[in-house]
């Protein structure tokens, strides 16, 4: 069977980024800055053969995907196709509230949190054992559709961060040590064995910023 290409972009800044908050499926805009970082990775994609484009239906990972649609060249531009399974790992209780607030309010499941332990959910939240299943499984079957094509995902840090681990055998547990860029693009192949990293975190095309932009 022919392998399946990926690229997963993250979607670009919020507000609740800048402000450490915990986002988790509450649906926040994308701002200035997350605007521009989405319309510099729909310029550097506008020239790939992409036979669908995947989204989180959140609203932030949504505007981003859009972006990337509308500036698709002409004989590959496809419609957004929105998916409840790329969205945000749901963190319950934590979402809304600043790390140092979490750390405040809940210092026992904070230091849970931060060690990444795989089977400790927030109340209300999932564990990373269910998010890392939520994603192996809407990645399969999405990709399982373009055999020898090119799709692309737009979705959230955790989403990655799974892709990641899935692609390279990285446990859950594992401290992080790769980059999870705003606006990245990733590039992955897909087969039933599973995923391969082709290329992580590549921001050149995010290389230009303005100065009011990173301020």
């Amino acid at each position: 069977m022919n392998a399946t290409r990926i690229i997963a972009i993250r979607h670009g800044e919020t507000a609740w980024n800048v402000d450490t908050r915990v986002q988790g499926q509450l649906d926040i805009a994308l701002n200035e800055r997350g605007h521009w970082q989405a319309l510099r990775a729909a310029h550097a994609l506008a020239d790939e053969s992409i036979a669908a484009i995947y989204s989180s239906d959140l609203v932030r990972a949504c505007a981003t995907a859009q972006t990337i649609a509308e500036h698709a060249s002409s004989d590959t531009a496809r419609p957004v196709q929105l998916r409840t399974g790329l969205r945000e790992r749901k963190y319950g209780a934590f979402e809304g509230l600043t790390y140092a607030q979490i750390a405040s309010q809940w210092p026992d499941d904070s230091r849970r949190w931060r060690q990444r332990d795989p089977n400790f959910a927030p109340d209300g939240g999932e564990t990373l054992v269910q998010l890392r299943e939520r994603v192996r499984n809407t990645v399969n079957a999405l990709a399982n559709q373009h055999p020898g094509k090119q799709i692309v995902l737009v979705a959230h840090g955790g989403v990655l961060d799974s892709l990641y681990r899935l692609a390279t055998g990285q446990s859950i547990e594992a401290a992080r040590t790769w980059e999870l860029g705003k606006a990245s693009i990733n590039s992955l192949l897909w087969t039933p064995e599973g995923l391969v990293l082709v290329g992580w975190s590549d921001t050149q095309h995010l290389d230009d910023e303005p100065l009011d932009a990173a301020r």
